[in-house]
């Protein structure tokens, strides 16, 4: 079963102790990164793993690999004999492990970890993408049989993403770990059991003085308690969402607990895409069973389905998909999970009688448009593109126009609530505002369906002249129990 590993990159052993004291019940095995510590905290690395007291990896990691070791080869060497000098009859005292790379060849140093039931990690990282013969180099990499393979790798793309599971399944029966680095291998680190890889690794988030080892990793709460990362298992079934950036979506927290809740053997992954084709690849690959759908793909996704629902069909948009016996069928939660939202916000049933300022064009606009119009409210679509905006607008018989001058003088007749459906605002894009150039009047109900962060820069705006406010995180869960429900034909197990 493959184990959570702690990076430990403080300057100081008595930090990295004090790190490792923290997460210990989230973590199997520590490694000591000897190339982030003070110099003359380097003289002490042989008593660690006795005081760590959990399975530790010795590693001095090189820049060229992604470390921080400049001295040269002589002193590296050195220093891993240091680790691996005075070997004790128990071997918990020892390091469990020592990481040395494919072209490092030190037949003295071999010795003596496996003198001692030090065992090797022959490593290889590559930050230009993935191999196109990984498989094959996974396999040559181990010198000897009672080595360990690491291969990192660094995808570009989810396409590179596929490659690494393809590897990983050709080389079953390879000890090893492998890894994908970045924002598209997330996927790797999450469903290292799948991959068949003995570890993953983990840095602690926001601890001062502490950097991360390596580009992608979690923090180790975060994987075992968001993604349940032990109980996961070859079979587990994998559901997921796509979009881009993707890097701010809580979709995780709200799914992984509820299947834990419901006793499913599941689990809910990120999984940041650069183009549709390339994730159904890896879907394939992965026998992704479901997905939600967010920015930029719920109108691109529709071309990708089998079968859409009546919802998809009349919004021209999707946040769902669901994997059938061939092909895949769409469905949209995010209208209901709106109006449910902005009725009870509101206080009403309906929305008749109501003006309403749509800000945006994208699929979730179109989901709140066709829910205004469902509920009998008069609408009007604002977007950067306005051939964009009187693409929406005209499905539905609402006015459209630009966020110039012009178009938000509309919202003059359109104030009762606005509604602000784009990412414009999002965590890295934070002093944004889509319509700055609209001047608050204190009475109007404002919703921003962004929830990362809770409190736009045009929430606070409108929160400062009076407005009543909320953000998306309530349209969101109330989505989610949709999805789940889709996702598994059960209710969503509330807590």
């Amino acid at each position: 079963m493959s184990k959570i590993c702690l990076c430990l990159t403080g300057k100081t052993i008595a930090r990295n102790l004090e790190i490792l004291e923290k997460y210990r019940s989230q973590v199997d095995i520590a490694e000591l990164r000897v190339d982030f510590l003070d110099a003359e905290e380097r003289l002490h690395i042989r008593r660690f793993p006795e005081l760590a007291g959990v399975p530790t990896i010795l590693t001095v990691r090189r820049r060229i690999d992604g470390g921080r070791f400049t001295e040269g080869e002589g002193a590296r060497i050195v220093l891993l004999a240091t680790g691996l000098a005075f070997a004790d009859a128990d071997r918990r005292r020892n390091f469990a492990y020592v990481d040395l790379e494919s072209d490092l060849e030190v037949p003295s140093l071999e010795e003596a970890a496996r003198t001692f039931g030090t065992r090797i990690i022959r490593s290889m990282h590559d930050f230009r993408g993935v191999p196109a013969d990984l498989a094959r180099q996974l396999r040559e990499l181990r010198r000897h049989g009672d080595e360990i393979a690491k291969y990192a790798v660094m995808p570009q793309g989810l396409a590179d993403t596929a490659e690494i599971f393809r590897a990983a399944r050709e080389t079953e029966d390879v000890e090893k770990i492998l890894l994908g680095m970045g924002p598209y291998g997330t996927s790797t680190r999450i469903l290292a059991e799948r991959l068949g890889s003995l570890l993953s690794f983990t840095s602690p988030r926001d601890e001062a003085g502490v950097e991360c080892a390596g580009p992608g990793q979690f923090d180790p709460v975060e994987l075992e308690k968001d993604y349940r990362f032990r109980s996961l298992r070859k079979d587990t079934v994998i559901y997921g969402i796509i979009g881009s950036p993707l890097a701010a979506t809580s979709s995780p927290m709200i799914h992984n607990p509820a299947f834990d809740r419901a006793g499913l053997n599941a689990v809910y992954v990120p999984f940041r895409t650069d183009s549709l084709p390339a994730f159904f690849n890896l879907a394939d690959e992965l026998s992704v069973k479901g997905i939600s759908v967010t920015i930029p793909f719920k109108e691109d996704v529709v071309f990708s389905l089998r079968e859409t629902s009546a919802e998809v069909k009349s919004i021209g948009a999707c946040n769902t998909a669901i994997r059938q016996a061939v092909g895949w069928s769409g469905y949209n939660t995010d209208a209901v999970g709106f109006s449910d939202s902005l009725l009870a916000f509101l206080g009403r049933k309906h929305l008749r009688g109501k003006h309403i300022a749509i800000i945006g064009a994208g699929g979730v606009a179109r989901a709140v448009a066709s829910e205004v119009h469902r509920l009998g409210g008069r609408a009007c679509v604002l977007n950067r593109s306005v051939v964009r905006a009187k693409e929406v607008a005209e499905r539905f018989g609402f006015a459209w126009g630009s966020l110039d001058d012009r178009g938000i003088s509309l919202m003059d007749k359109f104030h009762d609530v606005i509604v602000q459906t784009t990412s414009v605002g999002m965590e890295g894009d934070l002093d944004a505002d889509p319509i700055g150039l609209y001047r608050f009047l204190g009475s109007e109900r404002v919703i921003d369906l962004i929830y990362k962060p809770p409190k736009t820069r045009m929430l606070a705006r409108a929160e400062a002249a009076g407005c009543s406010i909320l953000n998306g995180r309530d349209m969101l869960e109330r989505q989610a129990r949709l999805q789940f429900a889709l996702f598994t034909g059960m209710e969503f197990p509330e807590k």
